[in-house]
This record gives structure tokens, sequence and C-alpha cells, in this order.
């Protein structure tokens, strides 16, 4: 059978990872495009990946590289057109979290993609992490009982890209980059039970003179048959990426951790090139990772996302549960911005979501 052809829209750290993804582990895709609107930027990240058309015009992409599948790793504020523009030339979507920045722009991709005929995917990794998944298959047999309890963290010191301080590129702060996996990750661990109310204070900590928005976040979800669900989220954290989950039961508990335990122990004088993500100087003791993308899921999840399209099944996760994250985010948003508990189902109109903690209506 022929390859199924992809385009990546983006040239950054993202997709940096989903073209190793493709090219190691997902041998029934080829990404035969890839955009950036730097048109330089794209060339080098073509020719650095050996890919062999590159675009600063997504149009000409669409009508040019006679791609299937648009893999959309840009950044939040451009989510909804690439996806609106991708609908209409009847490609599949793959896109990269948050689904939207904001919950009109959800419903109309939604909406889009499903007048369309087309597949829209939404790349939550959390969901396909090995680590993880052994978590959640444990819990289905029964390892814990009841569960009443679930924490996720993810911290680091920062992003790597610009944007992401920029609250009008970004929608928010360290909620919407990496809040937005726990959020995820409580339904996907709570199937068919509904999230009834969500608390959350935030601040910013370190990155004051670069951002408006939030650079650390804690966040409680609760859900209508008593789980207490905990998000702590950073980019003020030093030392490397942090991403570990618990989960608390009545009859047992389980602990995981996406990057201790997956690493080598190493001391250098003079320090070398990359130990793992954020990790900073690798001069002294460090602790250099291996598979960093496939501990993370990202291989597994565009694996599953090409074999829907190529069989023409549904996806498990989709744009519907992107926008419940996005709910989730506007709820912790306007708890922070109140100070007060808030009440699900919750919908505000706002421009971004941070607005509803900078600005609380």
């Amino acid at each position: 059978m022929q390859k199924t052809k992809v385009a990546i829209l983006g040239a950054g750290f993202i997709s940096d990872i989903h073209i190793e993804s493709y090219q190691r582990f997902v041998p029934d895709a080829e990404v035969v495009a890839v955009y950036a609107r730097n048109l330089d930027k794209a060339e080098a990240f073509a020719k650095k990946h050996h890919i062999a058309q590159w675009f600063n015009d997504i149009d000409q992409l669409l009508q040019q590289s006679a791609c299937e599948v648009v893999d959309i790793c840009l950044p939040n504020f451009l989510h909804h057109k690439a996806t609106l523009k991708a609908a209409a030339a009847g490609k599949h979507i793959i896109i990269e979290k948050p689904l939207a920045v904001t919950l009109e722009e959800a419903d109309e991709m939604i909406a889009a993609c499903s007048k369309a005929g087309v597949l829209l995917m939404y790349a939550e990794e959390l969901c396909f992490a090995p680590k993880y998944e052994r978590v959640r298959q444990m819990v289905k047999e029964g390892a814990v009982g009841e569960i009443y309890m679930l924490k996720q963290a993810e911290k680091h010191s920062g992003p790597h890209s610009d944007w992401f301080y920029d609250i009008q590129q970004a929608g928010g702060g360290v909620l919407m980059d990496m809040g937005c996996h726990a959020l995820g990750w409580f339904q996907w661990m709570l199937p068919a039970i509904k999230p009834v109310s969500v608390y959350a204070t935030m601040g910013t900590i370190l990155h004051k003179g670069r951002t408006k928005g939030e650079d650390n976040s804690v966040v409680i979800v609760e859900f209508e048959n008593g789980a207490t669900c905990i998000a702590e989220n950073s980019w003020a954290k030093h030392g490397g990426m942090d991403d570990h989950c618990e989960v608390y039961g009545k009859e047992g508990v389980i602990y995981a951790d996406l990057f201790r335990g997956n690493s080598s122990l190493a001391y250098s004088l003079n320090g070398y090139g990359y130990a793992m993500e954020k990790a900073g100087s690798t001069a002294g003791w460090s602790f250099p990772i291996f598979e960093e993308a496939f501990n993370q899921g990202y291989p597994q999840e565009l694996a599953h996302f090409i074999g829907c399209v190529r069989n023409n099944t549904a996806p498990l996760v989709t744009g519907h549960d992107g926008k419940a994250v996005l709910e989730l985010i506007y709820a912790a948003y306007a708890s922070a911005g109140q100070g007060r508990k808030i009440s699900l189902p919750f919908k505000a109109s706002v421009d971004k979501p941070v607005n509803l903690w900078l600005q609380p209506q």
C-alpha cells in the first residue's frame, strides 16, 4: 500500500519531535511538505529532514503538495485559520494542543471538519505515553479500586519560542501551554464522568519581565463521582522537564514519571550537547534522557492517527476532547481571577482565556 502523505505546518521544536516520530516510528506515513511563515526556515527544516517540498503559503501547500493529512504545529492563534483551510481542502487534520484559543474557534473548527467529512485529531500525547497508558490499563483492571484523587504535574523553566510568552498569540501562559495536558488526562482517566467545578490559583513568578501571562498554576477539578484532580504546572522550575502523575484509589496507589528512570547518569567537565528538554547546562552531573519522544507518546499518537486515516476509523482523541479541555481552561482562569470555585459547564465571551484572570468579570 502507498504511504499516507503528511504535511507539517510549523518548523519549530514540536515539529522536530513530530518529524522524528514519523520517520522513525510511523512507516505508513511520509512527510512530503513543510510550511513555515519564514520561507528560509521552512527550507532549512525541509533540507535537515529530507522533505521534498517547503512553503510559506498554506494555500499553495494544500494545492501543490498532494498531502492527505495536515499536521498543525503552529502557534495557538494560527490553529483556527489553518484548520479551516485544511478542512476546506479535504485534508484530515492532526492538531497540537491546545485545540484553539477560544471556544468559538473550537466550535467552528469542529463544525468545518464535520461538514468536510475529515478527521480532526487532537494530539494529546499523554493519552498515548507508554507509562501513563500502563497506569490507565492497571486502573481499568481494578488495581486501585475506585479513584478518589488524580494528580498530574508538568514543570520546566520556560518555553523554547518567544511566542509562548505573548498572550496575544498564545491566549495565556503555562495553563494554555502545559495545563491542557493534565486536564485532558483527567478526563481520559475518568471517562464518561463529568467535571462539575474548577478552582485555580496562579501567578507570574519567574518571567514577569517577559509575559503578562501566568508562569505557575495549580488547578483543582472536581468530578461528579467525588474524585478530586489536581494539576500543577510551571515555567518557573529549573533543572529540566518534570512530568509525573499520581493515582489514588480506595484499594491502592500508582505513581508514574515520564523522565525519572529513563535517563543515564553522567558527569562532564566541559558539558556536551542535549541532555533533556529544558535541562540547561550539561557541565557537571547531568541526566541524559534516551528515547524522549517515544517515552512521551508522540510516535504512538501519530501512528494511531495515521491508522485512523488509512482504515477510516474514529480517533481516540478528537476535537471534541480538545474543546472540553479548553472549557476547563476557561473555568480555571475565571476561578483565579475571581478567587472562587467555578461551576461547570462554563462559558464566557473573551478574546483570549487569560483575560478571565487578568480582567476578571
